[in-house]
């Protein structure tokens, strides 16, 4: 069976930062998002991996997500950036808080890290059919 590409490791990387499991556990964060991982959020405020790793854990009932659209860019050897739309789900299945995202990835001997995200509130998209994730995603 030949390795998965980079876009199917980092979409499933990227996802399962979504993950209530994920969310609340430091030492899986801490492996995800590198030493000196900074997200430019959406609000347009700046953290840094310790602030998004205690928000993270704070959170109580952390937002159902929808994302879609992902795609990855190699811009060196080892370092990837991967680009895609989110929205949060609301209980009655409507989305809303629609985001471009990026984040950019490397590849590190533990494993592929996150080092920069970015969140950037657009206008609202159309929903794509939800599809079981395979590596041709």
């Amino acid at each position: 069976m030949p390795p998965a590409s980079p876009l199917f490791i980092l979409q499933t990387l990227e996802r399962e930062l979504y993950e209530p499991e994920t969310r609340g556990n430091r030492e899986r964060l801490v492996q995800l998002l590198h030493a000196q991982f900074c997200e430019f959020g959406r609000s347009g405020a700046v953290y840094t991996r310790a602030q998004v790793v205690d928000q993270l854990l704070a959170a109580f009932n952390p937002a159902k997500a929808h994302t879609q659209g992902f795609a990855v860019l190699e811009l060196a050897p080892s370092v990837a950036l991967l680009t895609y739309q989110s929205a949060d789900v609301t209980p009655a299945g409507s989305l809303e808080r629609h985001t471009n995202r990026s984040s950019v990835w490397r590849h590190e001997a533990s494993g592929w890290q996150m080092v920069f995200h970015q969140g950037t509130p657009t206008e609202p998209f159309a929903r794509h059919a939800a599809q079981p994730f395979t590596e041709a995603d």
